[in-house]
């Protein structure tokens, strides 16, 4: 008689640039544990994110609406042997406990202890992401302090690998992949009419927009100069991503480009118009994506398409696309960044020093011209 197949649960994340980074745990999971049935428990509006990964077998959804109560109910029809949290929250804890996982492991946290079988201490080499107050940045410029130093053992990708040895995986890091087949790129392609392609003349993708706040936003006015001056010398085509509140911003950047550049299609405004399904065949279409520090650079990279990203009030140390082998960071030192903060409280020298100079250098880089 076989053996009972072993069933875990993976408590997902809830946001899309987390998402991605959970990844490569996810990938050393399936590598340790290649007979279980693995399933991704995650908000719905990730839920096209987690389409035919190869690292998951089943993926369950929850409604913004659906109580704490109701997901219990859901996972305890599943009949998981074991659980692991990756959001250190109280309410994730208490999903497992409510669903009568045998096995529960996350992190260690005042209120849940109790709700898991093994709570594991902070990890060692963890930094926090604390957000510095007004006066703390005004006293730094005022000494001239040095940037922050953080290391890379810091990265977010450590945390879920840290959660997820205590399963049998590898802490080793990977980049993270999101895996896309030709057939999804194909029909997105023809949905969105980028299928009369010219020849020679690949897309890139611009991301202007960043959804934690202004602090994460280059000028726009840089995005659009920074575009025409790659269209000039590559005679590409541009896609403009964001989301529904980047629409206006978007469509800004688009106008501009197409007024400089004289060509009505040489500029494709998609803010807000695809899905998480179009959104990640779309990216990987493109040669290239300049892009903010923001959930769609992540998703690029973990598709396999070059990055050149701009930081500004966060840290691609503890975030970046670091992992990943064709990504280009642009940022400025500045002594009070990382700040982590939404709205910069001061005049934003961490993005207005990066000039358009810079941005395009390192798109050169990535293309190899």
């Amino acid at each position: 008689m076989p053996d009972p197949i072993e069933k875990i649960l993976v408590r997902g994340l809830n946001w899309l640039g987390d998402s991605i980074m959970s990844t490569p745990a996810l990938q050393r999971l399936r590598e340790a544990r290649p007979r279980a049935h693995i399933t991704l428990l995650a908000p719905e509006k990730l839920a096209e994110l987690w389409q035919d990964q190869p690292f998951l077998d089943s993926v369950l959804t929850f409604a913004p609406t659906q109580t704490i109560w109701h997901v219990a109910r859901l996972l305890r029809a599943e009949n998981f042997s074991e659980a692991v949290a990756f959001p250190n929250s109280i309410r994730s804890a208490l999903e497992l406990r409510l669903a009568g996982i045998p096995r529960r492991i996350g992190l260690a946290r005042p209120g849940c202890g109790f709700l898991l079988t093994r709570a594991l201490p902070p990890r060692p080499d963890a930094r926090p992401m604390r957000i510095l107050s007004a006066g703390k940045i005004r006293r730094l410029i005022a000494r001239h302090a040095p940037p922050a130093t953080i290391p890379s053992i810091a990265h977010h990708i450590h945390d879920y690998l840290y959660l997820t040895a205590e399963l049998g995986a590898s802490r080793e890091p990977l980049p993270p992949r999101i895996f896309v087949d030709t057939e999804r790129t194909t029909i997105v392609s023809q949905k969105l009419r980028l299928k009369n392609v010219r020849e020679g003349r690949p897309w890139f993708g611009l991301n202007p927009g960043a959804e934690y706040g202004p602090a994460k936003r280059w000028p726009a006015e840089r995005f659009a100069a920074a575009a025409m001056a790659l269209q000039k010398e590559t005679k590409c085509r541009w896609l403009i991503f964001g989301g529904p509140k980047d629409m206006e911003l978007a469509e800004k950047v688009t106008t501009e480009i197409r007024y400089v550049t004289h060509e009505a299609d040489g500029a494709i405004n998609l803010a807000g118009k695809t899905s998480l399904k179009e959104l990640t065949a779309a990216l990987k279409i493109c040669r290239l994506l300049l892009t903010n520090d923001s959930g769609p650079m992540h998703l690029a990279a973990a598709v396999g398409t070059p990055v050149v990203v701009l930081f500004g009030s966060t840290s691609p140390e503890l975030t970046g696309p670091t992992f990943s082998p064709n990504a280009q960071i642009v940022r400025t030192p500045v002594s009070c960044a990382p700040c982590f903060r939404r709205e910069c409280p001061i005049d934003l020298r961490c993005l207005s020093g990066i000039e358009i100079d810079q941005v395009l250098a390192a798109a050169r880089r990535i293309l190899n011209i």
